[in-house]
């Protein structure tokens, strides 16, 4: 099959053919192009997509690492990586696709124009063989009506016995010179019609299916183009698919890590206090003044009036009773965190630990690179002076020791914050049942005296007060069990602390409970708490444990 051969007279028809090849050619490569864009708008909005729901890095305590949380930061890396696959998909495209598509569209329109030009100077020259056969064939039909004519009138002539010998004699030069013009004309003819078609032989069967061949190829090579492109764009999305796999298992696996039970134990670890939980509200009696009257009509002596308490403060204390002074102080935070309660109190100062060692290893690195550098000059001087390192180097002593001072200041109030809350757990352990048993023993109506001239009810006077009402309000002041020396002052501002300079010592009237609070009397008998993290405790031996 040849479009020589076959299509030798469909000259124009290629030529459309062709044309619309090249059309369809630049519409693929349109097309390529609108789906490059896409590729590269659908990864970048991904992209913006990844960043606006990332966190930020403004603060690392900003939100707890919850599993969930984490999963989600992980698909969205995830997300990003298969952006950038997106952008590998649009770049290959780009580049085996779209230019090689627009650079051999550029050839094959100059190739095409290169044949179809010469298939028409072939044509033309065809026309032009044509033209001047046609002309030699007039000139021949016309040489040959003129010797005719001449012919005609030589027999006239001749025939007219009244023509003149030289009128006949001149009819016959005229109709041989008119009959050898014609006899050129013919032999002109000839030649010009044997040129003629030699020249449409090698036209139809030479040069034209020569240019049809080019043609009929360089359409063959288009076509096989558009379907590399069409291999090279699937080639483009199957070499990320391994890739794009990956991301997508990276976010089944974020899915599968996500653990409810750890959350919850987040939950607890981010807000736990440590404090214990308020203790039951006391019974108050309104009807201690109401008398009873004995059997026999006589009126019982009144008993001793007892103080009425204000229920609002009972409930207002018993509301403060989280805090150790009623509601959680505003003021500014301490060094030691004793304004935090406990649980968090002990997680602030694990972490300043950590970053104090951290800081510390730092400086010990700084040290011995110092010290090598140091060696270094005293053994070869002409790099440098020892002594100009000796100030960095003093410095950075100074600051490993500041260090590790600090961190052991801060272990000490870890251990004493871990001590106190595992004491607390004790004691609330044995509050719980001791308060089962004191139910169990207590009668709701109250109690009765069995002596004859006592016979109204007794009700027993609940208490009130919170523990530290209580405990200021005793008439008889505590013995001290020990004392104890100030390592930092205390200014001793809220209701029932005990400011103290540093380096005062005073008696230990109570130990700490668990709360970061120790009760302390000075020489004057004036008394308070303060800080348990902010004194040297010496307790006597025979009183520990009373």
């Amino acid at each position: 099959m040849s479009w020589g051969t076959e299509l030798w007279d469909q000259f124009d028809n290629l030529e459309k053919h062709t044309q619309w090849g090249l059309d369809f050619l630049d519409k693929y490569a349109k097309f390529v192009k609108e789906r490059l864009e896409i590729e590269q708008n659908y990864a970048k909005q991904l992209r913006n997509l990844v960043k606006k729901f990332c966190p930020k890095r403004s603060s690392k305590d900003e939100e707890p690492r919850f599993t969930s949380c984490i999963a989600f930061y992980n698909i969205l890396n995830e997300l990003n990586d298969y952006a950038g696959q997106r952008e590998v998909v649009a770049e290959e495209i780009g580049h085996r696709v779209y230019a090689e598509i627009m650079k051999y569209s550029y050839e094959l329109k100059a190739e095409r124009k290169s044949h179809l030009q010469e298939g028409r100077r072939a044509q033309q020259y065809l026309d032009m063989c044509l033209k001047q056969m046609d002309s030699s064939k007039k000139k021949f039909e016309r040489e040959c009506r003129e010797a005719e004519k001449a012919q005609q009138t030589y027999e006239r002539m001749d025939n007219d016995a009244n023509a003149t010998k030289s009128d006949v004699e001149k009819a016959k030069q005229q109709l041989n010179l008119r009959t050898h013009m014609a006899d050129e004309s013919k032999n002109e003819y000839a030649a010009q019609l044997q040129n003629y078609n030699a020249e449409q032989h090698k036209h139809f069967y030479i040069v034209i299916p020569q240019v049809y061949k080019h043609l009929q190829e360089m359409d063959e090579r288009r076509t096989t183009k558009l379907s590399e492109c069409y291999k090279g764009f699937a080639d483009a999305e199957r070499k990320v698919i391994p890739i794009i796999s990956k991301c997508l298992e990276g976010m089944v696996q974020a899915a599968k890590s996500v653990d409810e039970r750890r959350d919850s134990q987040l939950v607890v670890d981010c807000f736990k206090s440590g404090f214990e939980p308020p203790g039951d509200f006391p019974f108050e009696d309104y009807s201690q003044h109401i008398y009873r009257t004995v059997s026999d009509g006589t009126i019982s002596t009144p008993k001793p009036e007892v103080t009425r308490t204000d229920p609002k403060i009972t409930m207002g204390k018993a509301k403060g009773k989280l805090w150790l002074f009623g509601k959680k102080p505003k003021g500014p935070a301490l060094e030691d965190f004793s304004h935090l309660p406990p649980e968090q109190r002990r997680k602030k100062l694990q972490q300043r630990i950590d970053e104090l060692n951290r800081e510390l290893q730092k400086e010990i690195d700084q040290k011995e690179a110092l010290n090598k550098m140091k060696d270094v000059y005293e053994k070869s001087p002409q790099m440098g002076d020892p002594s100009s390192l000796q100030p960095k180097i003093a410095e950075t002593m100074n600051n490993i020791e500041k260090l590790r001072m600090e961190i052991h200041k801060n272990e000490a109030w870890l251990s004493e914050v871990e001590g106190k809350v595992a004491q607390r757990s004790e004691r609330r352990h044995s509050a719980e049942a001791n308060h089962l048993v004191a139910q169990g023993r207590e009668s709701p109506e109250g109690s009765y005296t069995e002596d004859a001239n006592q016979e109204g009810r007794i009700q027993p006077q609940p208490s009130v007060h919170t523990e530290f009402d209580d405990e200021f309000d005793d008439d008889d002041p505590l013995p001290a069990i020990g004392h104890c020396k100030a390592i930092y002052p205390f200014d001793g501002n809220n209701e029932g602390t005990l400011a103290m300079k540093e380096g005062e010592v005073m008696y230990i009237i109570e130990e700490d409970k668990g709360d970061g609070w120790t009760r302390a009397r000075r020489q004057n008998g004036e008394e308070g708490y303060v800080p348990t993290s902010y004194i040297d405790v010496t307790l006597e031996k025979n009183s520990k444990g009373s």
